[in-house]
């Protein structure tokens, strides 16, 4: 699993590389803990390299939204591959999230 950061015209882009699973959930949540701050609530996670999420990956990326909310921000996901998008409508979380 691996995140990087790149800032352009106020929007936090994260480009996440990798499976977010039970393995590397605890590792994103606490990576968007530190990330996040009431300076940077316009997001965007890209998911382009992200072959595979589970529950605990679609968790952890709700508490992600929630903190963002929190902070009166706005996020939002990009590049998602047609499974990890199928998932999301599936779960019906495709509502919840801006994806774009």
């Amino acid at each position: 699993m691996e995140i990087n950061k790149e800032e352009k015209n106020g929007i936090l882009t994260f480009r996440v590389k990798g499976d977010i699973d039970i393995t590397s959930s605890p590792d994103v949540k606490k990576y968007f803990d530190t990330a996040l701050t009431d300076k940077n609530t316009r997001i965007v996670i890209s998911l382009k390299e992200v072959e595979y999420v589970d529950s605990s990956g679609l968790a952890t990326l709700v508490e992600v939204l929630k903190r963002i909310r929190t902070l009166s921000g706005q996020m939002k996901l990009s590049d998602l591959s047609e499974k990890v998008k199928s998932l999301f409508e599936i779960t019906k979380l495709d509502r919840l999230f801006d994806i774009v």
